[in-house]
């Protein structure tokens, strides 16, 4: 943990309150390099009508278009709560090297945030999941990933 730590987990936790006043979710987050933030977020779900902006993908977006690399090798996260499936696969396919959290899921669970469901989802066989999802045109979708695997000049992430 680093001299600041406590800093940039009190600037999360200071955005996750001002969204719960400004109708948002009470969830926020920084992203910090060397020991500055580069970009700060919290949840904008029902602000932008996006399932998908939760207060880490918001950050991860601008931290990102901020360096202008998809790669944030280097970086730590601060949020205000444990990420959730969805988050927390972002946070790995961003290569965020670390991450400090405030409220646990069971916490988020208690006011109505349960992602619990995910989590069992997850690792049901995809048979059994609650959407049901089946696999068509697998030839034709191949060709993409032919293409991509002969390319010689493609940008690996």
């Amino acid at each position: 943990m680093n001299k600041n730590s406590n800093f940039f987990m009190l600037r999360a936790i200071e955005l996750s309150i001002n969204s719960v006043k400004s109708a948002g979710g009470p969830f926020g987050c920084v992203i910090v390099k060397d020991n500055t933030i580069i970009s700060e977020g919290f949840n904008e779900v029902t602000k932008s009508n996006d399932p998908t902006a939760h207060a880490e993908i918001v950050t991860i977006r601008k931290a990102c278009k901020n360096i202008n690399n998809f790669n944030l090798s280097g970086t730590e996260m601060y949020t205000s709560c444990e990420p959730c499936p969805m988050c927390l696969s972002a946070i790995y396919w961003s290569h965020i090297d670390k991450i400090y959290y405030g409220n646990t899921r069971i916490d988020a669970a208690k006011i109505g945030f349960d992602d619990n469901y995910l989590y069992k989802e997850l690792k049901k066989n995809l048979s059994r999941r609650s959407i049901p999802m089946k696999q068509i045109n697998q030839n034709e979708a191949k060709k993409a990933f032919e293409d991509w695997e002969r390319k010689t000049d493609k940008i690996k992430y």
